[in-house]
């Protein structure tokens, strides 16, 4: 079972991919496309043309994890963007919150880093 923690590192490719890759052709997008090593455990997530299927990729370090939703109904409408880079980078609860086809970036969540202050 893939499980989502805090602590992975996950990359969503802000361009859709072609869907008729399987994981060879996903690790290659990874290394070529996005400039990431895809043996290093980073949640990789990938969308079609239409928006209307996700995939994600992971190496576990036994193998790779592809998973695919794909939507009965309606897009995945708030895809991540990056002006200059070819993937975004997002929280695990913002990536829950992308898989059940909603807006990552309206999860109200506090940062995941503040620094703290000290009182004198």
């Amino acid at each position: 079972m893939l499980q989502i923690t805090p602590q992975m590192r996950v990359l969503v490719a802000v361009e859709p991919a072609d869907f008729r890759k399987g994981i060879d052709g996903l690790a290659r997008l990874c290394r070529e496309r996005l400039e990431e090593d895809p043996f290093q455990g980073t949640v990789f997530v990938f969308r079609n043309r239409r928006g209307t299927a996700i995939k994600v990729l992971v190496y576990d370090g036994q193998g790779f994890w592809l998973c695919q939703k794909r939507l009965s109904t309606g897009r995945f409408r708030h895809w991540p963007s990056s002006p200059n880079d070819a993937a975004a980078s997002l929280a695990a609860h913002e990536l829950l919150v992308l898989l059940a086809a909603g807006d990552p970036r309206r999860t109200g969540a506090p940062p995941d880093w503040r620094p703290v202050r000290m009182s004198a």
